[in-house]
């Protein structure tokens, strides 16, 4: 009885294994991966509106790399101290 199980466990988990491996796959491209539709042009107002997400995105990651570069500043500034400090 508790070979038939696993056996039966072991099927269903293959099939499983098969079953996402399949949905894994991607979706037919058409004509040798050409893509379905030409590229949009942009215009003035996408450009300053795609500038001022970039700019609010920016803006906080300086931010956090001068905080980073001021606690690696101190980490290291700790360090000495505790080589000096240590006989």
């Amino acid at each position: 009885m508790k070979r038939r199980g696993y056996w039966l466990a072991m099927m269903v988990a293959a099939g499983a294994v098969v079953g996402l491996i399949g949905c894994g796959e991607e979706a037919p491209t058409g004509k040798a991966g050409a893509p379905s539709a030409p590229a949009a042009t942009s215009t003035p107002a996408a450009e300053s509106t795609g500038q001022a997400i970039v700019d609010t995105i920016k803006t906080p990651l300086d931010k956090s790399r001068q905080v980073e570069g001021t606690l690696g500043k101190a980490a290291e500034k700790t360090a000495d101290t505790v080589k000096d400090a240590t006989p």
